[in-house]
C-alpha cells in the first residue's frame, strides 16, 4: 500500500466512527453513591462495572443489554476509595486503593472481601498485572508495594526519590511503567526492578498513563493538557493530541484500540482516533471529569465528573454515566 492508500483507509474508518457515534450518542446515568466517584472500571468479560468513591464504598454494577442494575456496595474501607482495578483474565475480582493505607480485593461472585492488605501510606494509584501474579499500589509518599496475588502478601517495596503518579505494566507483564511529577516516563523490567528508561515526555507532570489492549502502543496524561501516543517497543513517541486546555486526569483506548478517550476540568470528553489524531467526537459534560473506562468489547464509554446536586450545590450527586447507547 502506498501511504495515501493508507491515509484514506484511515480517514474512511473515521468517518465510519463518527457517524456510528451520530446514531450512539445517548447517555444514561445511574446513581452510584452519596459522594464523588473516583474511579470506574470494567471487569474483563464487561459484564460489570465497579466505581470507587469518597464515601468509602465500592460499587458494582450489571451491564444487560442496554442498562446498568446496581448489584452490590461493598463496604470495609475507612478512606476514601481513590482507584480501583480488575483481575484481566478473572472477571469476578476487583482490587481497590484506599486513603485509609489498605489495598482491598473483592469476590463480586461471592460478594466478600477476600484480601485486605496492609500498606505503609495513603494509596492512590493501583494496577493488577496482566499475568494476574501481582497488584502494584503506590501511595502519596511515592512509595510502591507489589503484593503477590497468591498469597496476598507484599512481595517488595520500592521507594522512589520523585512524584510517582499512575503505574502499568505492558501486556506480557515484562515492563512497568510508572509516570512523574517531572513529566518523565520511567521504565523499569519486571519482576527485577531494574531501571531501563527514562522517557522525556511532557514539560509538566505525567499524570496517568494506559496500555492499548493490542499491546502497540502506551498514552500519556499529563498537566500541559497534552496526551502523548508511545510506541512500547521503541518507547517512542509517535504522536501527540492536543484537544484539551486543562491538565489530563483520565485517558482510556477502545477494546480494538482504534480510540483513544482523554478527560480533564475541560467540560467535554475527547475522543480521537488513535491511529490519526483525528477528532471523532466529544462527549459534553457538566463539570471536571475524574475517570474514563471503554467497554472491554464494546463501544460504550464509563465516565464521572465531579457532578453537584441541581438543587444543593454543595452536594455531589455521586453518579456515574455511560455515553454510546444508540439514539431513540
Amino acid at each position: 500500500f502506498d501511504s495515501l492508500t493508507i491515509s484514506m483507509y484511515h480517514l474512511s474508518m473515521l468517518e465510519e466512527f463518527q457517524s456510528y457515534f451520530k446514531t450512539h450518542d445517548k447517555i444514561k446515568e445511574y446513581q452510584a453513591h452519596s459522594s464523588k466517584v473516583h474511579s470506574v472500571g470494567w471487569s474483563c468479560d464487561g459484564t460489570r462495572l465497579a466505581s470507587g468513591s469518597f464515601d468509602k464504598a465500592v460499587t458494582v454494577f450489571t451491564l444487560e443489554r442496554d442498562k446498568l442494575t446496581k448489584e452490590h456496595t461493598f463496604r470495609g474501607h475507612t478512606g476514601s476509595v481513590d482507584q480501583l482495578c480488575w483481575h484481566s483474565s478473572n472477571a469476578d475480582l476487583l482490587a481497590t486503593a484506599s486513603g485509609d493505607k489498605s489495598v482491598r480485593v473483592w469476590d463480586v461472585k461471592s460478594q466478600k472481601c477476600v484480601a485486605n492488605v496492609n500498606t505503609r501510606g495513603e494509596n492512590i494509584n493501583i494496577t493488577w498485572s496482566p499475568n494476574g501474579s501481582t497488584i502494584a499500589v503506590g501511595n502519596k509518599e511515592d512509595l510502591i508495594s507489589f503484593i503477590d496475588t497468591r498469597m496476598y502478601k507484599i512481595r517488595v517495596e520500592k521507594q522512589f526519590s520523585f512524584e510517582v503518579n499512575e503505574i502499568k505494566w505492558n501486556l506480557s507483564t515484562s515492563l512497568f511503567f510508572l509516570t512523574s511529577g517531572q513529566g518523565s516516563i520511567h521504565v523499569l523490567s519486571f519482576p527485577d526492578l531494574k531501571l531501563l528508561h527514562v522517557a522525556k515526555a511532557h514539560p509538566g507532570t505525567c499524570i496517568c498513563i494506559e496500555m492499548d489492549p493490542k499491546g502497540r502502543y502506551f498514552a500519556t496524561g499529563s498537566a500541559d493538557a497534552l496526551v502523548s501516543l508511545w510506541d512500547v517497543k521503541h518507547i517512542a513517541c509517535v504522536r501527540v493530541f492536543s484537544r484539551l486546555d486543562w491538565p489530563v486526569r483520565t485517558i482510556s483506548f477502545s477494546h480494538d484500540g482504534a480510540l483513544i478517550a482523554s478527560a480533564s476540568e475541560d467540560l467535554f470528553i475527547d475522543i480521537s482516533e488513535t491511529e490519526t489524531g483525528f477528532h471523532v467526537c466529544d462527549v459534553t459534560v457538566e463539570a471536571p471529569t475524574f475517570t474514563v473506562s471503554w467497554h472491554p468489547s464494546q463501544y460504550l464509554l464509563a465516565y464521572a465528573c465531579d457532578d453537584k446536586d441541581s438543587y444543593d450545590r454543595k452536594r455531589d450527586t455521586g453518579a456515574l454515566k455511560l455515553f454510546g447507547f444508540p439514539s431513540e
